[in-house]
């Protein structure tokens, strides 16, 4: 898996970055949403650098135009409910994209044993497009490899890009070890050092989808 940290280099991305962690901007729920928007929208236009385009003549008032637009049929997927900001993002710039959504959540049985279980999947076929997930932050990994076995019994990407804007270090490394070398990247925003026995991101942002949409009861 080839891994972009966006993060390291200077840009209006790390100055959203900064205000989703913030805590005293975190009160406003819509700026919360619209900063990671922003940040989906800064992950769809470096992707976009990486596909493969078609150069097409467009007639306009006065004349044509030879233009190049993109070629690669894209879809996009999230996790909900905390990656639907980031995924709008990817949206307001991929906006003729197909989109897919998978549900995932944890399971706490005895003993505080947790297990990774998927509610709910829509997807279109994915053999031979370019497959973008989504999600506002990545813990262990867990939920994210499990989305992207679900997601792949659609048919083989030709890639796939994987974005969270904020993901710990042993995150990273579980996806590096679990998915296909050549064919996936992912990109992010900043890694976190700590990851808790109960799978917070040190010092990460708190709970993006309560954040975003609200606590649930």
């Amino acid at each position: 898996m080839k891994i972009i940290p966006l993060g390291e280099t200077d840009s209006l991305l790390g100055h959203y970055l900064a205000q989703i962690r913030d805590r005293s901007v975190q009160k406003d729920s819509l700026r919360f949403r619209r900063n990671l928007e922003r940040i989906g929208e800064i992950f769809a236009y470096e992707i976009s650098k990486t596909l493969r385009y078609d150069e097409v003549d467009v007639e306009t008032p006065l004349g044509i135009a030879t233009v190049h637009t993109v070629a690669d049929p894209l879809v996009l997927a999230t996790i909900l409910r905390a990656g639907l900001p980031v995924h709008q993002g990817l949206l307001n710039f991929f906006d003729d994209a197909q989109n897919a959504f998978v549900a995932a959540y944890r399971k706490y049985g005895k003993g505080n044993e947790c297990d990774m279980l998927i509610e709910y999947q829509s997807c279109p076929p994915l053999e031979g497009k370019t497959l973008i997930i989504a999600d506002a932050m990545l813990a262990s990994g867990a939920s994210m490899l499990m989305t992207y076995q679900s997601l792949v019994e659609k048919g083989e990407p030709l890639h796939t890009h994987i974005v969270c804007p904020v993901a710990s270090r042993d995150g990273v490394e579980n996806l590096s070890k679990n998915l296909p070398h050549k064919r996936v990247t992912f990109w992010v925003g900043a890694i976190d050092e700590e990851l808790t026995n109960h799978s917070y991101i040190v010092p990460g942002l708190g709970d993006a989808g309560d954040l975003a949409f609200g606590t649930k009861d």
